[in-house]
C-alpha cells in the first residue's frame, strides 16, 4: 500500500473545513468515496469537494475495494459500531473524538483493533499543532522549571460560539454525544494534559446541570494527580453571564507560568517578572498535521500519534468528572 485512500463516513459539517480537505493534500493521501445516510447531502459533498463516490450505506464504503481506511466523523453514537465494522473489514480506522459515548466503549473499539490486528487512530489531533507542540517542548526544556500544577477554566455562556455547527444540536443530546459540551470540548483539552504530563494515578470530578435548560450537565469541576506528581483542577461552566467567559490553560512551575486558550493562538510565558508572547497563524485546515501523522503511520513510516488505548484514558477521565453516585 502506497496511497491511502480514504473513504469518510459522515460527511457532515466537521468535514467541510476542519478535516476533509486534508484528506487531499496531505502526500501519499486521497480522498476517493464518503457516506452520509441523506443521499442527496452526500452527493452534494461529493460533488464539491470533488469526490469519485458517494454513498448512503456505511457498509457499502466500508466494502469498497478501493477504499483502503476509513475516517468516522460522525456523533459519537455511531462511532463504535462503524469502528468495529470497519476493524472487521480490515481496514485502519481514524474516529473523531470523543472516541466513544463513553470508556467502555472505547475499550471495545480499543480491543478490536488488537483483536483483529488492524490500526486505529483517535482524533486528539492538538497533539500535532506547531502551538501545542510548542507548549510541550517548552514543558520539555523546563522553560518554567519544574511543574508543580495547572489551572484549566472553560468559561462560556448560552451565546458562545464555541462548537461546530450543526441543523441539529446534538452535541446536547446525551443519547448521541455521551453528554453536553463538556463531552465535546473537553476531549482536546483532558488529551493534552495526558500528552504533556504523563499517566493519571487519581481522577475525580463533580457535575451537575445548573441552568436546567437543557437535559445535561452544564457545570463540571475535574481534579487530576498525574504519575509525573503534577496536579490538574479544570473547570467547565456553559452558563456564566456573558461578559465572564474565559478560555484559559495556565501551567505553574518553580521558575514561572505558561498561559495560553485551548482555542486561541498565543503563548504566554512569565519568568522573572518578564513576560514573552509567542503568536501562531491558525491554520486552515486544523487536523492537517494529524491526518500527515496517521497517513504516515499507516503507510508503516512511524508510529501512532494517539492510539485507542491512549484515547480510553480521555474517556475514564470523561466519566470520572461527570459519574453520578
Amino acid at each position: 500500500m502506497n496511497t491511502i485512500k480514504w473513504g469518510i463516513i459522515g460527511c457532515g459539517d466537521v468535514t467541510e473545513v476542519k478535516s476533509g480537505p486534508a484528506f487531499n493534500k496531505v502526500p501519499n493521501s486521497s480522498l476517493v468515496a464518503v457516506m452520509r445516510r441523506d443521499a442527496v447531502k452526500a452527493e452534494d459533498y461529493a460533488k464539491r469537494h470533488h469526490v469519485p463516490k458517494w454513498y448512503d450505506d456505511a457498509s457499502a464504503l466500508i466494502n469498497d475495494p478501493e477504499v483502503n481506511a476509513i475516517y468516522i466523523a460522525t456523533p459519537p453514537l455511531q462511532h463504535e459500531e462503524y469502528t468495529l465494522q470497519s476493524l472487521a473489514a480490515g481496514k485502519p480506522v481514524y474516529v473523531e473524538k470523543p472516541m466513544a459515548l463513553n470508556s467502555d466503549a472505547a475499550k471495545r473499539m480499543a480491543g478490536a483493533a488488537e483483536q483483529y490486528g488492524v490500526k486505529l487512530c483517535v482524533a486528539h489531533y492538538r497533539r500535532e499543532q506547531p502551538f501545542f507542540l510548542k507548549i510541550k517542548k517548552l514543558l520539555e526544556e523546563k522553560a518554567i522549571g519544574d511543574i508543580r500544577f495547572v489551572d484549566l477554566k472553560m468559561l462560556q455562556s448560552k451565546k458562545a460560539d464555541v462548537i461546530a455547527k450543526s441543523e441539529h444540536n446534538w452535541r446536547l443530546d446525551p443519547g448521541i454525544a455521551g453528554g453536553g459540551l463538556f463531552h465535546d470540548l473537553a476531549p482536546h483539552q483532558l488529551d493534552l494534559m495526558l500528552y504533556f504530563f504523563g499517566n493519571p494515578i487519581k481522577s475525580h470530578g463533580v457535575s451537575l446541570n445548573q441552568a436546567t435548560v437543557e437535559g445535561v450537565d452544564d457545570l463540571v469541576s475535574g481534579h487530576i494527580l498525574f504519575d509525573t506528581g503534577v496536579i490538574f483542577n479544570g473547570t467547565w461552566c456553559f452558563t456564566v453571564a456573558e461578559g465572564e467567559t474565559k478560555d484559559s490553560c495556565e501551567i505553574y512551575g518553580s521558575k514561572g507560568k505558561i498561559s495560553f486558550p485551548m482555542f486561541g493562538h498565543q503563548i504566554k510565558i512569565i519568568t522573572d517578572g518578564q513576560e514573552e508572547t509567542i503568536d501562531f497563524a491558525p491554520l486552515e485546515h486544523v487536523e492537517q498535521p494529524m491526518i500527515e501523522k496517521v497517513v504516515s503511520y499507516f503507510l508503516g513510516l512511524s508510529e501512532n500519534p494517539c492510539s485507542g488505548k491512549e484515547a480510553v484514558k480521555t474517556m475514564n477521565l470523561l466519566d470520572r468528572f461527570t459519574e453520578k453516585d
